[in-house]
């Protein structure tokens, strides 16, 4: 350790003496860059709306940007002079220079005249109509700087606005739709508005038939000569507009090709079609039962065209998986002469079956590591409705590779087949949804065995029919009426071997009996993750799920007063899980994370606990980063012995808070400061586990802290993550004492060996 830390402060004294020395390496004549900097009005002291950022926006758009520092030390630069010139085109001072690095920026580099022109430009968009931008430079020594002062003058407001007067034909359409404007009296002038009211105006016109038109054939006329910082805005259509623009055209022919390839293009097109309501179908291999287009494509014949079913077709075709690519072609018929559009549908199928193979590896806090090999075979198009089979099967191992338990091995044996139906399956009525997501049908059958070591091993078989289906864009829903649940287990025949288990893991003799849960369950998420134009994203996860709450109505009793299905103990209880996430861009590249998970289990009738395989864990590579996997909690409590055995401590009740600052380094590598708190608790305490309780008073007491910081390799289709965490609040040291953020002691080798804890993971903890 002693040695890692000569060497990191070894380079750190490299960067920051290549940044001391940032210029000298220059050419005589030569001044580096170091960035622009802007005064907005100096002569006045009034201050115009949101200076600070139109000054920041002002900053972003002058050019070239200066060399990349953070803290002030421009360590790109420094690596680029750090590695000098190499001989070769390759090693580790070509990598250094020509990928880590970067070449000076020069002041000679700066063009005032074109960064006037660009600031200026951008502040009448504005709405300064009256702006003015002076450049120029300022050197220092080898250093210089671009200083831009600006005079904006004020801002013009909207004072009126004009729409066509005409009341016949496009003009009317676009009159009925005015009271939804953009364009607001008192409204500052701004040109990107302006540009998104004739985008509005199009769409409209495109629901009411209008294909061929354009947002450029609109115009709006500003008129700034009204006095008193105001502009009358007029809109109307171009004269130069085609007539093909100014005309709506309905549907004629819906001819589809479901199964187009350009090589057999005269074949297909030349055969002959299946009628099925408005749609020729040239499918001759009879490979899609028609009905499936009748959900897939909006359009009718002799309907106006419009931009929704438009939209909702193609996003339906694309979605629902079978097709490898898509498109829709309108042609109007007999050259513009009449009003009357064909639609050509052109879909190449993928490959009716696929083959798939992934092999991961994990690496736990537990001192575990492992690896699993999944061969998954996908039918495509199984009965000609879209539908799609999904056969897995799963193979995988863990190895304790330190500790007192080292050895110890861990297997997992999982299959798995999922039916997916492109629709709703209903027992007493048809229900077909109108938006553009195609709602599913799923139906899952598995079966999973675990055997932990040679300790004790499970079995579990789950069924489920459900549906899931998208709202809009941001929201989804899935609801699994039927879930059945069994799990069985057995436990080592060795009987000191098993008392010593269960008597080191309190709680765990219960967790291992049999489990037979039926119930239902419903999930909920919202989010606005894939709009990257807002600074702020949110993610919403919420999951309600019951077990046995009807079947227990039905169920009898054994001989113990339990409730059973078919000789079974069933389970009872509510489960509910929230997971809100937000997601903030302080800038570009350093982005604020933030998570708040809560869980809440009810069990009542055969229990007084939710069963365990439905229980909270805290600890682990993506939960609280400090503590190893699951070996956190309940409540209090501490597991004796921990490295000695698997750490599977649950609890009924969860509440966990993650915050995270992540960073941009260089190219792929990230960097990421952490600080985890949270805890799992049993509704009821476990007499055998002191302090594993829920009690409101003392809850806030018992929350653990950890903290620590993470590199990132993110490559955008992968993301591998190493993370180191400490813990500084446990929860099961005595109430006062619980605090340990004095004891760190990063020079003390036995200081980290009890509390340094590395995760390496398989993308973002959340």
């Amino acid at each position: 350790m002693r040695q890692q830390i000569k060497s990191g402060l070894f380079i750190l004294a490299c960067l920051i003496f290549g940044a001391c020395s940032s210029t000298k390496n220059l050419k005589p004549g030569e001044i580096l860059y170091t960035g622009a900097d802007i005064n907005i009005n100096p002569d006045s002291t009034a201050k115009i709306d949101n200076q600070k950022e139109v000054k920041g926006v002002l900053l972003d758009k002058t050019r070239p940007n200066p060399n990349k520092s953070i803290l002030g030390i421009k360590f790109k630069l420094a690596m680029y002079n750090l590695a000098g010139e190499p001989k070769k085109s390759k090693g580790i001072r070509y990598w250094l220079r020509n990928k880590v690095g970067e070449p000076p920026v020069l002041l000679s580099e700066v063009k005032i005249p074109y960064n006037n022109a660009v600031l200026k430009s951008y502040l009448i968009s504005q709405g300064y109509l009256q702006s003015e931008v002076n450049g120029d430079t300022v050197v220092s020594g080898k250093k210089g700087k671009a200083l831009y002062t600006v005079v904006t003058g004020a801002r013009y407001k909207i004072n009126s606005v004009e729409f066509p007067k005409d009341s016949t034909g496009i003009v009317q359409i676009i009159n009925q739709n005015k009271d939804k404007t953009l364009l607001k009296v008192g409204d500052n002038y701004d040109l990107e508005t302006y540009k998104n009211e004739r985008i509005r105006i199009d769409n409209d016109l495109k629901e009411q038939g209008y294909f061929y038109f354009n947002p450029d054939y609109l115009i709006l006329q500003v008129d700034s000569t009204v006095g008193k910082h105001l502009v009358d805005i007029r809109i109307k259509v171009k004269d130069i507009a085609p007539d093909a623009g100014l005309k709506p055209y309905t549907i004629d022919k819906i001819n589809i090709y479901p199964n187009y390839s350009l090589r057999r293009d005269s074949a297909i097109r030349n055969s002959t079609p299946e009628v099925y309501k408005d749609f020729n179908i040239y499918d001759t291999r009879h490979t899609y039962k028609p009905g499936l287009f009748d959900r897939l494509v909006f359009f009718k014949k002799d309907e106006l065209y419009n931009r929704r079913d438009h939209n909702q077709s193609l996003n339906r075709m694309v979605n629902i998986g079978i097709f490898q690519n898509v498109k829709a072609e309108f042609l109007p018929v007999d050259s513009f002469r009449n009003n009357k559009l064909n639609l050509n549908i052109f879909l190449t199928p993928l490959k009716k079956n696929s083959l798939s193979f992934s092999l991961t590896g994990t690496s736990k806090s537990n001192n575990f590591v492992g690896s699993e090999a999944k061969l998954t075979q996908t039918t495509r198009n199984l009965f000609r409705g879209g539908e799609q089979l999904d056969v897995s099967v799963s193979g995988g191992f863990e190895t304790q590779v330190s500790g007192q338990a080292k050895g110890l091995n861990s297997y997992s044996f999982t299959t798995e087949a999922k039916l997916t139906f492109p629709r709703f399956i209903l027992p007493f009525f048809n229900f077909n949804s109108t938006n553009a997501f195609i709602p599913k049908t799923i139906a899952s059958l598995s079966y999973q065995s675990l055997n932990r070591g040679s300790l004790y091993g499970l079995n579990s078989f789950k069924g489920e029919f459900g549906y899931n289906w998208k709202e809009n864009l941001y929201k989804e829903h899935s609801f699994n009426p039927i879930s059945i649940n069994y799990v069985t287990s057995n436990v080592t025949n060795d009987t000191a071997r098993r008392d010593s288990l269960f008597s080191a893991n309190p709680g765990l003799e219960k967790n291992l009996e049999r489990q037979f849960i039926i119930g239902s369950n419903y999930s909920f998420t919202f989010t606005n993750q894939m709009e990257d134009f807002r600074r702020n994203n949110i993610y919403f996860n919420g999951t309600l799920e019951t077990g046995g709450n009807v079947w227990g109505l039905f169920a009898g009793k054994n001989d113990e007063g339990k409730k059973t299905v078919l000789g079974i103990p069933i389970n009872q209880f509510i489960r509910v899980e929230t997971d809100f996430r937000d997601y903030y861009k302080i800038t570009k590249n350093l982005i604020w994370a933030s998570r708040l998970n809560l869980g809440y289990g009810y069990g009542y009738g055969n229990n007084t606990s939710i069963p365990f395989v439905r229980q909270f864990f805290a600890g682990g590579s993506n939960d609280i980063r400090a503590f190893a996997a699951r070996s956190l909690g309940p409540g209090s409590y501490k597991l004796p012995n921990q490295t000695n055995n698997y750490t599977d401590q649950s609890g009924d009740i969860k509440a966990m808070v993650n915050t995270e600052l992540r960073f941009k380094l260089f190219s792929v590598l990230y960097g990421a400061l952490f600080a985890d708190a949270g805890n799992v608790w049993l509704r009821k305490e476990d007499p055998l586990r002191p302090g594993s309780g829920f009690n409101f008073k003392d809850a806030l007491d018992e929350i653990a802290v950890g903290t620590g910081a993470g590199l990132r390799v993110d490559a955008s289709i992968f993301v591998i993550r190493l993370d180191v965490a400490f813990p500084i609040r446990k929860p099961y040291l005595e109430p006062g004492n619980r605090w340990v953020i004095d004891q760190v002691d990063f020079g003390s080798s036995t200081w980290r060996k009890e509390n340094l804890i590395y995760n390496i993971g398989i993308g973002y903890p959340f």
